[in-house]
């Protein structure tokens, strides 16, 4: 089984990538995927929203992982590894991560630390989904390292060119020296409210803006206080409220997802052909 590896990455904060990751894991449990999400952020918000919120009293976390790998220390199957009962399993982070990411500066292979500790766990999973830091810092590039799909959540209520410009600057830049396999799903409009013109402007101008050279997922993520509150309940928007909207949105994003992947395999069984 060689796992979908999928950063959810935007440099600025805020842009619900972590909201992102838990929904889009969850909607993939659903499909029957087998699902781990990585939280790849010393502040733990992915690691909290899934229901674990002391993360500095967790037994082993994702900067355990990879000090093992760092150190050449064997990794039990499965250790760490926490199973969330929408059917998804987290390898969940704390503040140590950030103490991680100053010992991979002078590490050897440092941006592939964590690509060497996912290929100890990819066998057990069809998708893993990293949730990544807000910063282009060293455990960001990791992430890019090590997955093959970018989904870049990207919020509605200004225009981020700016930052998108120098993430794909970024990426492309991991896609010349590193990861030759990293591809971009597509930019995820995320807190969109439609009732509003401004809104509806960023969406288009974006489409128009990066449309030709990027996918602009078809689904919007709608702007919700309801979203908001599930972080503190430890489960998904398809547990808090199913019928909702951004429950809607999510389903649709993981069908977008899976679908990609489709024409991708499809392509490739063409070529190889």
């Amino acid at each position: 089984m060689n796992a979908q590896i999928i950063a959810l990455v935007n440099q600025k904060g805020g842009t619900t990538k972590t909201t992102s990751t838990v929904n889009l894991g969850v909607g993939l449990a659903q499909a029957g995927k087998k699902v781990l999400v990585v939280d790849g952020d010393p502040q733990a918000s992915l690691s909290i929203s899934l229901g674990h919120h002391q993360p500095d009293k967790l037994p082993a976390t994702l900067a355990d992982m990879m000090g093992k790998i760092l150190t050449d220390q064997p990794i039990t199957p499965g250790e760490g590894i926490l199973h969330h009962p929408e059917g998804i399993d987290l390898m969940p982070s704390n503040i140590e991560l950030a103490g991680m990411e100053v010992s991979l500066v002078n590490a050897m292979s440092r941006e592939t630390i964590l690509r060497q500790y996912l290929d100890t766990v990819k066998r057990q999973y069809t998708h893993i989904l990293i949730d990544c830091q807000p910063s282009l810092g060293m455990l960001t590039v990791n992430a890019l390292a090590a997955a093959n799909r970018l989904v870049i959540p990207c919020s509605a209520e200004y225009l981020p060119a700016k930052g998108l410009e120098q993430l794909l600057s970024t990426v492309n830049k991991v896609r010349r020296q590193i990861n030759p396999k990293l591809q971009i799903d597509g930019i995820l409009l995320t807190m969109v409210d439609s009732r509003t013109n401004f809104a509806r402007d960023i969406s288009a101008l974006l489409r128009e803006t990066y449309g030709g050279k990027i996918k602009v997922f078809a689904s919007e993520i709608p702007h919700s206080v309801r979203a908001k509150e599930i972080s503190a309940e430890g489960k998904s928007i398809f547990a808090h409220d199913p019928g909702g909207k951004v429950a809607e949105a999510y389903q649709n994003l993981t069908k977008e997802v899976l679908k990609i992947e489709k024409q991708r395999e499809k392509s490739k069984a063409g070529l190889s052909r």
